[in-house]
């Protein structure tokens, strides 16, 4: 059974979900830049966009990568490497840009706004996590 960790951020603040069953399975096959309904992180009339994540090991997704497995590319500049002199370019391990069951976390941003505002939906759903990050 699939399980994520989904953190949602709206611009000023951003909350972390843990989504299991089978709203975890439906978001299986869906990559980074698609558009999905708020129902799969328990937040009705919210749509998200799927901004990216991390693998099981910590290895980060890149849109630019197709598929579900680790490639390594050569980088000059990416969200892994950052180097302080100009043309330094590193062979870097990263994610395709596809989720999978092995992805434990997915990034999400919020596209469109709800009746509701996502604290109140969380808390009375009961997924909220006690590090709620401002």
């Amino acid at each position: 059974m699939a399980e994520f960790k989904v953190v949602v951020s709206d611009g000023a603040q951003s909350w972390q979900v843990v989504v299991d069953g089978h709203h975890a399975n439906s978001l299986i096959g869906k990559k980074i830049g698609d558009e999905v309904d708020g129902i799969f992180v328990s937040l009705p009339g919210y749509t998200l966009q799927i901004t990216g994540g991390t693998d099981k090991d910590g290895f980060i997704m890149r849109k630019d990568v197709p598929g579900i497995t680790r490639k390594k590319i050569l980088t000059a500049r990416s969200p892994g490497f950052k180097p302080k002199d100009r043309g330094v370019r590193k062979r870097i391990t990263v994610c395709g840009n596809t989720i999978s069951l092995n992805i434990a976390r997915i990034n999400m941003k919020v596209v469109k706004k709800g009746a509701k505002p996502i604290g109140e939906l969380l808390k009375a759903a009961g997924k909220l996590e006690e590090n709620e990050s401002a």
